[in-house]
This record gives C-alpha cells, sequence and structure tokens, in this order.
C-alpha cells in the first residue's frame, strides 16, 4: 500500500484542527472496541481462573484416578494385588488404597455434623504422594502422621472451618458416630442397625481453600479407617496419581482392559464432569455475549467510516478527479478502520490483561465459599484465548470497513465536486 493512501487515511482519522489528536468519533469508535475487547479477556479470564482453580483445589483431596469394585459391599478384600497391578500400569507414577465413609462428629459439646472420613496411609518419606493433600496442614497446627500424644497413629486431620465449628483444636478429643460395616448389619439384641462410637485426638488441622473438603473432611490413618468402618482388611479402593494430568483418561482405559472386572476405575474428569461442563458451557455463553460488544463496536466503524465518506465526498472527488485509482480510495477507508480496530484492540488488550491481573494479584472481588466452592475470584490468562479475541476483534474491524470502502470508491468524480 502506497505512501499516500497512509497519509490520507491518517489525516481523515486525525480532526479538522491542526492538531495530531484524533477526531472525537474516531475515539468513540476506539473506545467501543477498547472497552468489548477489554471486558472479553477479563470474563474469559475468570472463567478460565474458576475452572483451574476449581480443578486444582479438587485435585488436592481428590486423584487422578481412583481404582474401586462393583458388587454389594463395594470394597475391595485382594486390594494389596489390585495395588500391584495398578503401580505397573504405564503412566501411573504413585498409587496407594484409601478408605472412604461418613460419620456424624461431634466436639464433646452438644454440637453435631456430618463428616466424610478419609483413610490414607500416614505421611512419611516413603508415602507415596498420590494427592497434594498432606501439603495443606496448618502451620503449628500438627501434621499427617496421625501421632497422638501417646505415641500411637490414631489421631485424625480436621479441615480448618469444622474444627472451629466443633470448637477443637490440635490435642482435643472428637467423637465420630457411624454405622459398623455394611449398614444392613443388625444388631441382634436390639434389632437397630449396629452403631460404631470411636474417640480420637485432634493431631493436625488443614486448609486447602476448597470448601467441601475443608468443611466435611476428617482424614485419618488407613488402620484407624478400616476400624471405624468396620471393614477388616479390606480397603474402599485404590487412588492413583498419572505422570501427566491430562493423560488420565487414556490410562484408565488401560487400567480398566488390564483388571477387568469387578473392577471399575474413574478418572477425576469423569468424577467432575457435571461442573467442569457447566464451567465450559457458561465460558462459552459469556464470550458469545461480550462478543456482541464488539460487534456492537463494529456498527460504530461503519458509522465513522460512512460519516467521513459524506464528510469527504468533495475531497474524494477531486482526488479521483486528479487520478487516483478506486482501488485507492478504498484502501484509504479500509486502512482507517483497520486502523482503529488495531487501536482499539490492542488499547483494550492492555486494559484487560492489566486489570486481570490485578484481581488476581490482590483478591480484589471475594465470594462466599459456601455458595462458590473458593474465597476469591480467580483469573486466568490463556494466551490461546487471547489469540482468538485479538484476531476476532480486528478481524469483525475489518470487515466493518468494507461497505464504507466500497461506498466511497463507486463515487463519480464530477458528482462527487458537485455535492453540497
Amino acid at each position: 500500500m502506497r505512501k499516500l493512501e497512509w497519509g490520507i487515511a491518517w489525516r481523515y482519522l486525525r480532526s479538522r484542527s491542526e492538531s495530531r489528536l484524533l477526531s472525537f468519533i474516531s475515539v468513540i469508535a476506539i473506545g467501543g472496541v477498547l472497552v468489548g475487547v477489554s471486558a472479553l479477556i477479563v470474563t474469559i479470564g475468570v472463567m478460565d481462573g474458576m475452572q483451574t482453580d476449581l480443578r486444582d483445589k479438587i485435585l488436592v483431596g481428590s486423584p487422578a484416578l481412583r481404582v474401586l469394585r462393583f458388587g454389594s459391599d463395594l470394597t475391595l478384600p485382594d486390594w494389596q494385588v489390585v495395588l500391584q497391578r495398578v503401580r505397573k500400569t504405564p503412566g501411573i507414577v504413585a498409587a496407594a488404597p484409601f478408605v472412604t465413609t461418613k460419620g456424624v462428629v461431634s466436639g464433646g459439646h452438644d454440637f453435631t455434623d456430618g463428616a466424610v472420613i478419609m483413610g490414607i496411609e500416614p505421611d512419611s518419606s516413603s508415602t507415596p504422594e498420590v494427592t497434594s493433600i498432606r501439603r495443606y496442614a496448618v502451620e503449628k497446627k500438627g501434621d499427617f502422621r496421625f501421632i497422638t500424644s501417646s505415641g500411637e497413629r490414631a489421631g485424625v486431620v480436621v479441615g480448618q472451618p469444622l474444627a472451629d465449628r466443633l470448637a477443637v483444636n490440635v490435642g482435643d478429643t472428637i467423637r465420630l458416630l457411624g454405622l459398623a460395616g455394611n449398614a444392613a448389619r443388625i444388631d441382634p439384641i436390639t434389632g437397630q442397625p449396629a452403631y460404631r462410637l470411636r474417640r480420637y485426638e485432634v493431631t493436625g488441622i488443614f486448609r486447602t481453600g476448597m470448601y467441601e473438603y475443608d468443611n466435611t473432611y476428617i482424614y485419618m490413618s488407613l488402620s484407624s479407617a478400616r476400624d471405624f468402618a468396620g471393614l477388616g482388611n479390606a480397603v474402599t479402593g485404590i487412588e492413583a496419581r498419572t505422570s501427566d494430568l491430562w493423560d488420565a483418561p487414556a490410562v484408565r482405559e488401560r487400567l480398566e482392559e488390564s483388571l477387568g472386572l469387578p473392577y471399575r476405575v474413574e478418572d477425576w474428569q469423569q468424577t467432575n464432569a457435571s461442573l467442569f461442563h457447566a464451567l465450559k458451557l457458561e465460558k462459552l455463553g459469556m464470550g458469545i455475549i461480550l462478543l456482541l460488544i464488539v460487534l456492537v463496536a463494529a456498527f460504530n466503524i461503519v458509522s465513522t467510516l460512512t460519516m467521513v465518506v459524506k464528510d469527504k465526498t468533495r475531497e474524494i472527488g477531486i482526488l479521483k478527479a486528479m487520478g487516483l485509482p478506486a482501488r485507492s480510495v478504498q484502501n484509504i477507508f479500509v486502512v482507517q478502520g483497520l486502523v482503529i480496530g488495531l487501536v482499539g484492540t490492542l488499547s483494550g488488550l492492555t486494559l484487560g490483561v492489566i486489570a486481570a491481573l490485578a484481581l488476581d494479584r490482590w483478591h480484589l472481588i471475594h465470594l462466599d465459599p459456601t455458595v462458590y466452592f473458593i474465597d476469591h475470584l480467580p483469573v486466568s490468562l490463556n494466551p490461546l484465548d487471547l489469540t482468538w479475541i485479538i484476531v476476532a476483534s480486528i478481524a469483525i474491524a475489518a470487515l466493518a470497513t468494507l461497505h464504507p470502502a466500497r461506498q466511497a470508491a463507486k463515487l463519480y468524480p464530477v458528482e462527487a465536486i458537485r455535492h453540497e
């Protein structure tokens, strides 16, 4: 494109005065693109941040894979054999047995609450780290070794909000009430389901930031959990960690084929499929809605260029009478629209990235963790998302220039010069 076309396009963008500032209508058009792009970047960043933050926090206490068993008791009596086969599966880097059950917990007061009991291997140098829950013990409030004041591995680690509600701290005792083994087991004397009451010393407190875990989970050693659940030597299942989180579905298929029935394998995406599907759908919907803002800005570009064509009709006629080709006239207005689109997009990109980083760094927007699972609005900027936002914005701006540019190119010199 020739220098003349760029010069004329820049002249039309500027105000009528001799200043180098852009005209007011050009600033309005740029502002429309700026607002649309920045809003789109922040919103998509928030949706990505929520998805990433939720995924990371869910995986704090939930493994990449779980091996469970079909059947009436849903337990693994032969878990040692299954554990060895899981560990030998390609893609598995760590595996360990676990026990999960539910109970009613009390801190020795009138208040009681429901809790999820998780039995895992005590923390030690030889313990395979399948999940990262052990890293979230509150400093100076114990750990996941479950060692009581008497030196036994019979303690429990409680989530911070649950401990606050129970009014307990490290060294205090809680009471857990649960069904003794199979819920269908009936006490032969009373004729009622057999219950089991146990007392445990609180040896640690954890806080992950994931409200579901912090508010309801109680961790204890594998042996203590088997005793509380009445499982004998059985466990609930095997949890495993993969070398790559996103390889979990492929590893699950290999593992299911290797183990066969009556075993089943769940990966983290299956376990939380409904949540992540809802987040992806919401992200798509918000992206489409906010893209309409950019489309509105495109109409601003159309109206701006149409006004410029109307205002510069006589000048266009003179230029064409002097020999300027119709294609060059069209290029002048295409350049003008692209400058508006580029300046608006880059300004919106800068503003959007700054706003997103500020939201994420200083936690400017707080959330109710009982509703959203997280306590602040996280933001994650994905380069791929930024790329398609920039490309879409510039493409829309380019398309918006076509009609006014063609109208300018079709003007006849004589009629344009006579235009009032």
